[in-house]
């Protein structure tokens, strides 16, 4: 029964790689296609829940494949099925199958009818990935195909600004959960000595055996898994990102952020309850998070124009109560809840069109009296004041501005000095250095050596800070994005036990390869428009859309993707740092943030966006 386990997660590739054998065209091919995958999912689900149910409702668990074994640690693909994952399989197969026949309609005629459905397959494959995810590693796979596909749907409409920058915006708040569950990883290495799988999370006497011990490490991991879970649930402070996915076609809004991507962050911390369910502090401050974020939202959502807006802040207030129930222990609710939830809010997204058509004809003909609401009843300088922060929405994106993002852009001004020139002539021969100084140790003096990953690591974030605010030269921008994870890989490989000759190539073979055709594809397009720069979008797309296809699967690959080795080797570099290396893993963690946002921002300015200046005005904010 286990075996079977591996069918959900291949049908949809399937159906991802039939997908693209077939003419953009041929629209009835394409959404047959999907609908016989889907449905056939749909069928084997259901029938596979079913049978689960009648006999055993025994947990399953399968080890599947190992990527790569070192010493002690090691790299596996495990899949494991209960409760949890039976729910959120019962709820995924139902809304994906539903969305599925609706778009087959709703984008008749659309651009990019094809890319949609393909990217639909692919964001099942990565939902698939996750709730049947039997370790960190696993679901981290998942977690990134979610992350990459959010960003794909929200862009759907490649040929408009708002959503290519909001697109950009929601995969900036996904990179810090990426980040966040890479931390939870590495020292979850450490706690344990080994790739913990969830099955094992759920043995009480060896979790707390170990927590009695580590008790700071157990801190940090859950709020490491805390961070993750607030950020791909859209809870405070990450919350204005989920009104600005909606830029994306009302189907993809409906499975992704109605229903099943916006309650991973429940999934996730339902799959490590039994490891953090005795951190009193830590379920305080879920519980705290989850009712700030359910009263806020509220709020926000009574006094929104915009019905998905409305819709949104809705579902984050249901998923901060979701927080809530799964932190005071009451799992059967909160997945009850998950499912309620979900199956609502695709209905409100589905049917917003036509609500929306009805409310302006009714508007003409019908008029109701206002109704005494809960604000009635406050003060009236109070109220003003709740309802002047509702509109505003808290002013949540002008925080993430004012203290993340701006004082990255402005640490990034300060570094004008890197050149190619300073390239070339600084940064090449201090990692000349360092390799010889790998490779001498007895060389170098003790405290010299000491200090040299914290050097190396440094460095990395100073190059990457520069990419992410180059706007001149998008191959200069490129070339640093490259370089920090030479000067990453450098910095970790002074830790005993890293070999950088097979471990630090293996990750940086992914990286050389994938950056080598990026380099490629930005010099011929450079040479064929003679003017290349990050000053605005070019939506190049329009115009190259192979050259726009390959240089996605280049940034992909440098940002660790699972389609290169790199990916493996996110996750093999924090295992080689020390529990006593905060500083390294800052900066390694900084390193990987940033790089994948000035990855991102790089192919979107230059290949999405209006190709063409339009003769109306562009609109620049969502509403």
């Amino acid at each position: 029964m286990e075996s079977f386990l591996q069918v959900f997660i291949l049908l949809p590739v399937l159906g991802f790689l039939l997908l693209l054998l077939i003419p953009e065209k041929r629209e009835k091919i394409i959404s047959r296609t999907c609908f016989v995958i889907v449905g056939l999912h749909f069928v084997l689900s259901m029938s596979f829940l079913a049978y689960w149910l009648l006999t055993s409702r025994a947990e399953l668990n399968l080890k599947d494949i190992v990527l790569l074994s070192s010493g002690n640690y090691e790299f596996l693909i495990d899949f494991y099925f209960d409760k949890i994952t039976a729910v959120y399989l019962f709820v995924g197969a139902i809304l994906t199958f539903l969305v599925t026949i609706y778009s087959r309609a709703y984008l008749h005629r659309e651009t990019g009818y094809k890319r949609f459905f393909a990217t639909i397959l692919f964001f099942y494959t990565g939902y698939n990935i996750t709730i049947f995810a039997g370790n960190f590693e696993t679901l981290f796979i998942g977690w990134e195909i979610l992350g990459i596909t959010s960003f794909l749907l929200i862009a759907f409409y490649r040929n408009k600004y708002l959503p290519v920058k909001n697109a950009v915006k929601v995969f900036s708040v996904y990179r810090i959960g990426d980040v966040g569950l890479l931390l939870a990883m590495w020292m979850s290495h450490h706690l344990w000595h080994e790739n913990i799988t969830f099955i094992k999370l759920g043995d009480y006497a060896l979790v707390h055996e170990h927590l009695q011990t580590h008790s700071f490490i157990g801190v940090f991991i859950s709020l490491m898994i805390l961070a993750s879970a607030a950020a791909k649930s859209a809870q405070l402070p990450f919350s204005s990102w989920l009104p600005r996915a909606m830029e994306g076609p009302t189907p993809s809004s409906a499975i992704f952020y109605g229903s099943l991507a916006v309650h991973l962050g429940v999934f996730l911390l339902l799959r490590t309850y039994p490891f953090w369910e005795q951190q009193t502090s830590v379920r305080v401050l879920i519980v705290a998070l989850g009712l700030i974020t359910t009263v806020v939202s509220t709020g926000i959502a009574r006094v929104q124009s915009s019905i998905k807006a409305q819709i949104a802040y809705a579902s984050i207030a249901q998923i901060g109560l979701m927080f809530i129930e799964v932190a005071v222990g009451l799992e059967s609710l909160a997945l009850f809840h998950f499912a309620g939830n979900a199956f609502l809010r695709t209905y409100q997204l589905l049917v917003s069109p036509s609500v929306v058509s009805y409310l302006i004809r009714e508007q003409f003909y019908t008029f109701y009296p206002s109704q005494r609401s809960l604000e009635d009843f406050l003060p009236k300088k109070l109220a003003n004041t709740f309802y002047m922060l509702g509109i505003k929405e808290w002013n949540l994106d002008s925080f993430l501005y004012r203290y993340l993002w701006n004082p990255l852009k402005w640490v990034g001004n300060l570094l004008d000095f890197i050149t190619l020139n300073t390239l070339l002539t600084v940064f090449v021969p201090f990692y000349l250095v360092g390799l010889f100084c790998l490779y001498n140790r007895n060389l170098v003096p003790e405290p010299i050596l000491n200090c040299l990953p914290i050097a190396f690591s440094f460095t990395a974030v100073v190059m990457v800070l520069k990419s992410f605010t180059k706007r001149n030269r998008a191959r200069m921008a490129w070339l640093l994005t490259i370089f920090n994870h030479f000067f990453v890989v450098l910095a970790i490989s002074f830790n005993e036990r890293f070999n950088y000759s097979s471990q630090g190539l293996l990750y940086l073979s992914g990286v050389f390869v994938a950056g080598i055709v990026g380099f490629v594809c930005l010099s011929r397009l450079k040479a064929a428009e003679k003017s290349l720069n990050l000053q605005q979008f070019h939506g190049y797309s329009h115009k190259y859309p192979r050259l726009a296809f390959l240089f996605l699967l280049a940034c992909l690959g440098v940002s660790g993707f699972p389609i290169t080795p790199t990916f493996i080797g996110e996750d093999l570099m924090f295992s080689h740092i020390h529990e006593n290396q905060a500083v390294l893993a800052l900066f390694t963690a900084l390193s990987f943030i940033i790089d994948g946002l000035a990855i991102i921002r790089i192919y979107a300015r230059i290949f999405l966006g209006p190709y063409e200046k339009s003769m109306y005005e562009m609109a620049y904010r969502s509403y």
